[in-house]
């Protein structure tokens, strides 16, 4: 069964504005860059670096707010519905925009109320168990939890995004059970599954490789189209059953026809300068 891990994004949005937003007159006064995500996340990791890059770009702060509830539908409402002044930012992950409005009822229209201002980079997810459990690789976790039906569990960081979905998919297709233990960031659910609460997490594997000498949690598979340098012996997950990786970039709720084509411009060199390159992420 094939499993493929595709790039997930973050993007940046702006909410509907009365007048075109010019290079030339902004930032005039701080920007608020919303995260819909716990702190310490891939997500917020990577929004943090780039405001400290803007900020230090355009002479003006951009500060980083979190904003998480409700699979991220909070923090992406909050920009949806801001002021229509361009000083309200969304960087998130591509399922606010792709999956969010498939799974639950939103208050707010991510398509017409967001625009994208630039993809910031792609990440790969990558498949986690707690080392305790005799099973060193995916097929022999599979058969596990088929001999013990129920009896494991596995922790996301927020529902209804990829780190929910994803294995959701894998365990449908392999016929397995596992309890959902929902945590409240990537950290959390690190934490939760290195002291052993947990048995198996699927997240991002920039946090996940940072783990990747701890004695109590092992690695057995990654999303990836071919095996990463950084960890060759790990087992790529396709070959088990299809998912999807993670993008990152910014968002407006600036309409398309207000957030002009020199604006979109200005905001793209200034994240994406020879000093601050396109990400790639493990």
């Amino acid at each position: 069964m094939a499993f493929a891990l595709k790039p997930a994004a973050a993007f940046l949005a702006i909410a509907t504005a009365v007048a075109p937003l010019h290079a030339a007159d902004w930032p005039a006064r701080p920007v608020t860059v919303v995260v819909p995500f716990g702190a310490g996340g891939n997500t917020d990791m990577m929004a943090r670096l780039a405001a400290q890059h803007l900020s230090a770009k355009l002479g003006q702060s951009f500060v980083v707010e979190n904003r998480p509830s409700a699979g991220g539908a909070l923090g992406t409402g909050q920009v949806a519905t801001a002021a229509p002044d361009a000083y309200t930012l969304l960087f998130a992950a591509s399922s606010m925009i792709v999956l969010a409005p498939q799974l639950q009822k939103l208050n707010f229209d991510p398509m017409k109320q967001l625009v994208p201002i630039t993809n910031m980079g792609t990440g790969t997810q990558m498949l986690a168990i707690k080392r305790a459990l005799p099973a060193k690789t995916l097929p022999e976790f599979i058969a596990y939890a088929k001999a013990n039906p129920g009896k494991l569990n596995f922790t996301v960081a927020g529902t209804q995004n990829i780190s929910h979905l994803a294995p959701a998919l894998l365990f449908a297709r392999a016929g397995i059970d596992l309890q959902m233990v929902p945590a409240k960031s990537e950290p959390q659910a690190i934490s939760d599954l290195i002291s052993g609460q947990v048995d198996l997490y699927f997240g991002n594997s920039s946090a996940l490789l940072s783990q990747i000498n701890n004695d109590n949690i092992r690695l057995i598979a990654v999303g990836t189209a071919h095996r990463i340098a950084a960890a060759p012996d790990i087992r790529l997950l396709r070959r088990r059953c299809p998912v999807s990786s993670s993008r990152h970039g910014t968002v407006s709720s600036l309409p398309p026809e207000r957030l002009s084509r020199s604006s979109r411009r200005f905001a793209a060199r200034s994240l994406h300068s020879p000093a601050r390159p396109r990400s790639r992420i493990a």
